[in-house]
């Protein structure tokens, strides 16, 4: 761990600080060029975008690029480390915007006294950027914090801890569902953690079958039922008329298990409790709810998923945010809306049954990858993603009529 923590440092440090830089698209190497590209050229376009600001997509690079904000609160498992200490981490994600969908990002983090002060702040340059990428803003602020930025700004607003994470999980739930020979609309859930992941995982499955008033979602204090006078407007969305009170009560005869909450909270005995065939997404960040040693121990009969890499079905956002980004920006879509993540949904699932190409195989480490128990989600590196992903996206925004423009000819063919 010690060299580990060592070759990070490294990484970030060595041999430029940092993980991203900005490059030209442009010559500039003679003062003809300087000529166009500044002083007196630059008018042109100027006066173009003042007389129809959707100009600025044809001028500018308004389209392909994405601003990640945060305000450091919540970042990765560490918790509130403030707005500088969450850089590293937003410029990861501009790396992943790059390297995966060829969008460029930058990361911006954001100091402020109140939530009103940030939404301000990220609504006054919204129009700089096609897109905004929320990360690492802790609940139950993310809430407000997305849906008056949805209100107020052009351009789509994706809180990726939220939304990211209920796509990827969905895509590999109805999968796992499926080969377990299980319909998502009778199966009963239980969700460990009541954040913004949780929340958003929730409501994600609901869209794509699940039932309400059979999902049991615990915080700290238990399972969130009717009888409690302590919740939040989210967390009062999924209380549930019961009378089960612990984990343990909630599990029994549950057919899935979701954990968005921290390690080690599900004990390998509390797994005997479930349904036959039953599905455990131990999701909690580096370390899961339950390692995935115990849980097959416990049962044999289990699919599992966690969110590290180093276990089969792991369960990444980078399956989703940089082809929704992409396909969103590419039809300049005002929001990314309830229909473009279901079809971002069904795309990932769809990729996970068909043969997977040689080199993806290779990149795994893996000897073979065929949809089953142990892949059920695709992995990172899967070429198909972004053609697949990007126009299932697109093709929703056009077909729900919150793009600005139709789909291009051959748009990812």
């Amino acid at each position: 761990m010690t060299d580990f923590r060592q070759k990070a440092l490294d990484y970030h440090a060595k041999p430029t600080p940092g993980k991203i830089s900005i490059e030209l698209t442009k010559p500039a190497e003679n003062a003809a060029d300087l000529a166009l590209a500044y002083s007196p050229g630059v008018a042109e376009p100027c006066r173009e975008i003042a007389a129809n600001p959707e100009e600025a997509y044809n001028y500018t690079a308004k389209g392909n690029l994405v601003a990640v904000i945060s305000n450091g609160t919540a970042v990765l498992g560490l918790g509130n480390l403030g707005a500088l200490a969450s850089k590293p981490v937003m410029e990861g994600k501009a790396l992943l915007f790059k390297r995966f969908a060829h969008l460029d990002a930058i990361d911006i983090e954001v100091k402020h006294r109140t939530t009103e002060e940030f939404i301000n702040t990220v609504a006054n340059i919204a129009d700089t950027f096609g897109g905004i990428n929320l990360e690492d803003i802790k609940a139950p602020e993310c809430f407000e914090i997305e849906q008056e930025l949805i209100k107020r700004c052009k351009v789509p607003i994706f809180h990726d801890d939220q939304h990211g994470t209920a796509i990827v999980t969905a895509a590999g739930m109805l999968n796992a569902l499926e080969i377990q020979g299980k319909d998502i609309r009778d199966v009963i859930i239980v969700c460990m953690g009541a954040g913004a992941a949780a929340v958003a995982c929730m409501e994600l499955l609901i869209k794509c079958g699940a039932q309400r008033e059979r999902i049991y979602m615990l915080d700290r204090k238990g399972v969130i039922h009717t009888r409690r006078e302590d919740l939040t407007e989210h967390k009062k969305l999924f209380a549930n008329n019961t009378d089960r009170r612990t984990l343990e009560d909630a599990l029994q005869g549950a057919d899935v298990f979701v954990g968005v909450s921290g390690p080690d909270v599900l004990p390998p005995e509390a797994l005997k409790l479930m349904n036959n065939n039953p599905v455990v997404f131990a999701c909690s960040n580096p370390d899961p709810e339950i390692k995935p040693e115990l849980a097959h121990a416990a049962r044999d009969d289990l699919i599992m998923a966690t969110g590290r890499s180093d276990y089969p079905n792991q369960v990444n956002n980078v399956l989703c945010f940089p082809f929704v980004f992409r396909g969103a920006l590419d039809v300049r879509a005002s929001v990314i809306n309830d229909e473009m993540k279901v079809a971002a949904v069904n795309a990932i699932r769809e990729i996970a049954k068909q043969a997977v190409p040689e080199e993806v195989i290779k990149a795994s480490g893996a000897d073979k990858l065929e949809f089953g128990r142990d892949y059920i989600i695709p992995k990172p590196m899967d070429p198909r993603l972004l053609k697949r992903v990007a126009k299932a996206v697109a093709v929703a925004a056009v077909e729900t009529g919150v793009s600005r423009i139709d789909l291009p000819d051959g748009y990812m063919d």
